[in-house]
């Protein structure tokens, strides 16, 4: 079975999980180690499409810890020859946003977010996965918010997001919490 990722630039639309997902980021992530080599201290499988049995929009999210972002553009080059372009667009504050052949194509494939070694971003990532896979209930109620913000925002990317802001900083929140206690210590 080939499972189809990608979606065209702004648009929004959700997917059933498909556990195909785990491993094109698994094939993702061992290219970007080729690429990137010891300069990268971690690179891990994140976003709603690392969320167990939630629906999520097709486009693989990476993260990339490094510790410090000089080096992206010393491997901006390789990173380009593999198709992977820096987003011109993304505002978000120590977060590098590299998305697959977006200078050329009209869609998105991967998120690949290049963030600082134990930076908040780079916890919020794992905590985030980590907590809602360990809490099914969560997930839903996360589940819940995408559906409805996606059927609002079909064609408004940046509305979708913004939609769905005040159960990301909840949730955001409890993952943190979360993230120190014996239960996720037993749930990793």
């Amino acid at each position: 079975m080939s499972v189809k990722i990608g979606l065209k630039r702004g648009i929004v639309e959700l997917a059933e999980h498909n556990p195909e997902w785990e491993m094109i980021a698994a094939q993702t992530i061992e290219l970007l180690w080729g690429i990137l080599g010891a300069e990268a201290k971690d690179i891990q499988h994140v976003g709603s499409t690392s969320i167990r049995h939630i629906k999520a929009k097709p486009i693989i999210d990476i993260a990339i810890a490094v510790e410090e972002f000089d080096v992206v553009d010393k491997l901006m080059p390789k990173l380009n020859e593999a198709g992977f372009f820096k987003s011109k667009l993304h505002a978000v504050k120590d977060d590098i946003l590299v998305c697959y052949d977006d200078e050329f194509a009209d869609t998105r494939s991967y998120h690949i977010h290049i963030v600082k070694t134990g930076s908040i971003q780079w916890s919020n990532h794992l905590n985030f996965r980590n907590y809602l896979n360990a809490h099914p209930d969560a997930a839903k109620d996360y589940e819940r918010i995408k559906i409805i913000s996606a059927e609002k925002h079909h064609s408004d990317r940046n509305a979708y997001t913004n939609s769905k802001d005040k159960v990301l900083v909840r949730l955001l929140s409890e993952a943190q919490s979360w993230a120190g206690s014996d239960d996720a210590l037993s749930n990793l």
